[in-house]
């Protein structure tokens, strides 16, 4: 049995998640990292309809990102539940949200989260 992902990498977002009221106003910059495993319906796979179409995808993560959350968690977990719930063949949605300037003072890097989902 073949199994097989498509990933989406390094998608970057700017939205207003965040817990505290500064990061609802001013915003931040997030990294999204995305990887869908399934079974290809056909092998080789041919047809868009044999694997997961990463353009709709893609459409998914950047409307979520649109609405403001106060958890990065919430967000991960709206997205994977999307993900399973619009894709058939998806079996599994791992997912990370990196937050690249948190409002912490004297902090350096960035912050985040990380989720996998099986159905």
């Amino acid at each position: 049995m073949t199994k097989a992902s498509i990933r989406l990498n390094d998608l970057r977002f700017f939205a207003y998640h965040g817990l505290y009221k500064e990061e609802q106003v001013i915003g931040n910059e997030f990294n999204i990292n995305i990887e869908v495993g399934f079974t290809p319906a056909q092998f080789p796979i041919v047809h868009i309809a044999d694997t997961i179409n990463y353009a709709l995808v893609y459409d998914l993560v950047k409307k979520r990102m649109q609405t403001a959350t106060p958890l990065l968690e919430t967000v991960a977990s709206d997205i994977a539940a999307e993900i399973l719930a619009q894709f058939s063949l998806a079996e599994y949605v791992q997912i990370s949200i990196n937050k690249l300037k948190p409002p912490i003072a004297q902090f350096v890097g960035s912050l985040g989260v990380s989720l996998l989902v099986n159905r």
